[in-house]
């Protein structure tokens, strides 16, 4: 069996020297050089730290510098996602009122395994980071654009088209889930009964509503700036043409399930789509946390149960459309 190949500081330093070696010349002062924040060519003195410290031993994403962040694919598949991606990311750019990270520099840091260097976005996590008002308007541009992506012009360069899930699967699935963590004093239960088999028919996914979704738009895939604005979105690998309320319900996790719902509706969405978003997010983080309890690999306990806790907020799109389902 072949050894996976584990990225190091050793591994980026050797990285970002091909880069200085191989960087264009350009007209520059004493001292500086292709990339502002670059060391000398020996690539001592240049800040090189893990991103996401403390999730893992193996680290795949680093911060370069003070304005770059170098992405190492850890597989083939995950390459062969990263090479859409940089297609993706120029057609989607002129379509968002917020930023993409600019890739400077892509190529390969092991055999068959592709690197990205980008620009980073300044800002902080959106799991660290409250949205602000005029930050949820900021997603509803976001939402908004990428129902103006052209999606055969996505799909042309490889995104995947998905079929929309079905909400009654997810609500089976989700109410096992639930038993259990009503066993672990985690849930209550009764709280998934506002889900009625009405209201799954109701909320079933239109027909032809197909557009470019992220499909990742957790809070540390948004970068969110001290005042609540939301600067850019990062991580397009997993975006399909498919169900836009997959990124409503992305949206509930991250920023909670009013201010998603009234991102929603400021980019255009009607109740229906606002709430499949919603029921989306809630079955997910049952099942999620669940599974996690039971000790299968995912992500930490503590950020699934904030997750939960965001995806069950009340919302008063609830109570007015309730009789309606």
């Amino acid at each position: 069996m072949t050894q996976a190949t584990t990225p190091t500081a050793d591994t980026v330093r050797r990285v970002v020297r091909s880069l200085l070696r191989d960087a264009p010349p350009r007209d520059s002062g004493p001292g500086d050089s292709a990339f502002p924040d670059s060391p000398p060519a020996d690539g001592g003195g240049l800040r090189i730290a893990p991103a996401g410290e403390g999730e893992g031993e193996e680290h795949f994403t680093w911060f370069v510098g003070a304005r770059h962040v170098l992405r190492l694919a850890p597989d083939r598949e995950a390459s062969r996602r990263r090479r859409r991606e940089l297609r993706l990311r120029e057609l989607v750019r002129p379509h968002l009122g917020v930023a993409v990270p600019v890739s400077v520099a892509h190529g390969e840091w092991a055999s068959g395994l592709t690197y990205t260097l980008d620009t980073l976005i300044p800002g902080g996590s959106g799991e660290q980071r409250d949205v602000s008002a005029v930050g949820e308007a900021d997603l509803a541009g976001l939402l908004g654009g990428l129902r103006e992506v052209p999606g055969q012009q996505a799909e042309s360069l490889g995104v995947p088209r998905a079929t929309p899930r079905s909400l009654e699967t997810l609500r089976t699935a989700a109410e096992r889930a639930a038993e259990q963590l009503a066993a672990a004093d985690e849930f209550d239960p009764a709280r998934l009964q506002q889900l009625t088999a009405a209201g799954v028919v109701q909320l079933a996914a239109q027909p032809g509503a197909a557009f470019l979704v992220h499909h990742g738009l957790r809070g540390e895939h948004l970068v969110v700036s001290g005042d609540g604005r939301v600067r850019g979105v990062l991580d397009w690998t997993d975006a399909v043409v498919g169900d836009p309320t997959e990124d409503i319900a992305g949206l509930a996790l991250a920023v909670g399930a009013p201010a998603a719902v009234r991102a929603a509706t400021l980019a255009g969405y009607g109740a229906r789509p606002c709430l499949r978003g919603l029921w989306l997010a809630r079955c997910d983080t049952l099942t999620r946390l669940a599974e996690r309890l039971r000790g299968r690999a995912g992500r930490p306990v503590p950020l699934l149960r904030a997750q939960l806790g965001r995806a069950w907020e009340a919302i008063l799109l609830e109570r007015l459309t309730d009789e309606t389902w």
